[in-house]
């Protein structure tokens, strides 16, 4: 079961989306019941972090037997996804948003990948693994007519400034950045942003030093 729900730390809705994808894999497995301890053995989490999480969802579990797997998928899923769900669009249809694209495609039924947007003559005006895409220049109608709510900008970091500026004057109220460029956006405006050479980075640190 669960209660009424405040607002969450990011880094909590990070770890639920997580936590699902694990469930999911269980469900499938055939197991209907999970305990915290296990379910953070298999994120390198911490039984209390886990709990925690869980808590500040609103969600229990059952004496003995732990969490319901079915019922904490179907919980999470009322705190992460929009019940008419939301319509997103990648900016940058090279290599990487190409990639993107693909990997996205029906992984969440609740995210529907709606535009595209790209400069490229040979790529705008014709659809691109079913979806269409479009000239940069039309975001501001496109976004509008199609109610999108979430931009993915993947183009050279020189525009990705440019970019998100056309996104937000159009409308949009969720950027995930995946350039090396750090972006300044309105408090209204929520910012996700991954680099890739930072991450890398950061392995190559831990993998190093941990051999000593």
């Amino acid at each position: 079961m669960f209660m009424k729900m405040e607002l969450l730390p990011a880094k909590t809705v990070e770890r639920l989306s997580e936590y699902r994808r694990t469930l999911i894999n269980c469900l499938k497995e055939g197991k209907e019941f999970i305990y915290s301890h296990e379910l953070a053995r298999l994120h390198h989490k911490t039984a209390v972090q886990v709990r925690r999480d869980i808590m500040l969802m609103g969600f229990s579990g059952i004496q003995r037997k732990g969490y319901r797997v079915k019922e904490m998928i179907d919980a999470i899923g009322k705190i992460l996804d929009c019940k008419n769900g939301q319509n997103v669009a990648i900016v940058g249809i090279g290599h990487l948003g190409t990639a993107i694209l693909q990997y996205f495609t029906g992984k969440r039924p609740k995210l529907k990948m709606t535009a595209l947007f790209d400069v490229d003559k040979n790529k705008t005006g014709r659809e691109i693994n079913g979806i269409p895409c479009y000239h940069v220049d039309e975001i501001p109608e496109i976004v509008e007519d199609k109610n999108i709510e979430i931009g993915i900008i993947t183009v050279p970091p020189e525009y990705a400034k440019e970019t998100a500026e056309r996104l937000i004057s159009a409308g949009i109220s969720g950027i995930l950045n995946l350039t090396t460029i750090p972006l300044n956006v309105p408090e209204d405006v929520y910012l996700e942003e991954y680099d890739m050479i930072t991450s890398l980075e950061k392995v190559a640190y831990f993998s190093r030093v941990l051999k000593k």
